[in-house]
């Protein structure tokens, strides 16, 4: 039986890294994540790929990811960086999973995470709340849109989101 992909889609510090190695530990899927993928590619952070080469480059780097990830991954868990979701092939990649959040809970999350200065330096897009913010609202309804399913995961633990995930892919 082929197992098909998840690919994990939300807003930047929802939580989709941490939902995938929780699913990976309950399961028999591995994990890859878009942003450490283009990482290695590129040699470098995404907040350097941010400031030396900006983000149409960056995005464009997710646009070959998303390519390479058709062509090559089979029976993984995917999460991706918060504007993969925009990729054209998403849907040939896998099942797409949106884990849902209000901007509010993402950021309480974040401050709370015990390495949290290195979550919010990582995120080149959340140095700027009131930007960061205007992004969220622009991407709810399209995250929604492309989503197969949607997981609500702001009073969550991953536990709690594995189950729901695991309950609503079979």
């Amino acid at each position: 039986m082929k197992k098909e992909n998840i690919i994990l889609i939300g807003f930047m510090g929802v939580g989709k890294g941490t939902v995938a190695r929780a699913l990976v530990k309950q399961s028999d899927y591995f994990a890859v994540d878009t942003d450490d993928l283009i990482e290695s590619l590129e040699n470098k952070k995404i907040k350097k790929i941010f400031e030396q080469d900006g983000e149409p480059y960056f995005r464009a780097l997710e646009k070959k990811c998303a390519l390479w990830c058709e062509k090559n991954i089979k029976g993984s868990i995917i999460s991706t960086g918060g504007g993969f979701y925009k990729q054209e092939n998403l849907k040939k990649i896998g099942k797409v999973i949106y884990l849902q959040s209000t901007f509010e809970a993402i950021l309480e999350g974040l401050k709370n995470a015990p390495n949290s200065k290195k979550k919010f330096k990582k995120r080149p897009l959340l140095s700027n709340l009131e930007e960061a913010k205007k992004i969220y609202n622009q991407r709810i309804k399209e995250y929604e849109k492309v989503a197969d399913i949607i997981i609500n995961v702001e009073d969550w633990d991953e536990n709690k989101a594995v189950k729901k995930i695991f309950k609503a892919i079979k």
